[in-house]
């Protein structure tokens, strides 16, 4: 008989996805797209420190070299743990256009 639930009272951390019920395998999503929130409120306040930088210094809100930088890494990032390039590349131009926007409504 098969049961979607744990019988040695395993967490789901120690068990492959098989052996994990749908309702955990959707916990899980549940726990990774807080952290995904999380990260992305922790790089937005990073952002936000380089934009007051930035504005004391009297440098412009864009660098494109900063910019490149950031999406050749991610696009290594990707490749390293076997996602789609395209994917993640365009997930981070989006992250640094909203940071841009941020920057230019704030100064």
């Amino acid at each position: 008989m098969t049961d979607d639930t744990a019988t040695d009272g395993g967490t789901p951390e120690n068990r492959t996805p098989e052996e994990m019920s749908l309702d955990e395998l959707r916990e899980e999503i549940e726990t990774i797209d807080r952290e995904i929130v999380e990260l992305i409120a922790q790089r937005t306040y990073v952002a936000d420190t380089i934009a007051q930088v930035k504005e004391e210094r009297g440098l412009p809100t864009t660098d494109e070299k900063q910019e490149q930088q950031v999406m050749d890494r991610a696009g290594e990032n990707a490749e390293q743990f076997d996602v789609d390039a395209n994917l993640v590349k365009a997930i981070f131009r989006l992250l640094i256009e909203l940071n841009k926007v941020e920057q230019r409504e704030n100064r």
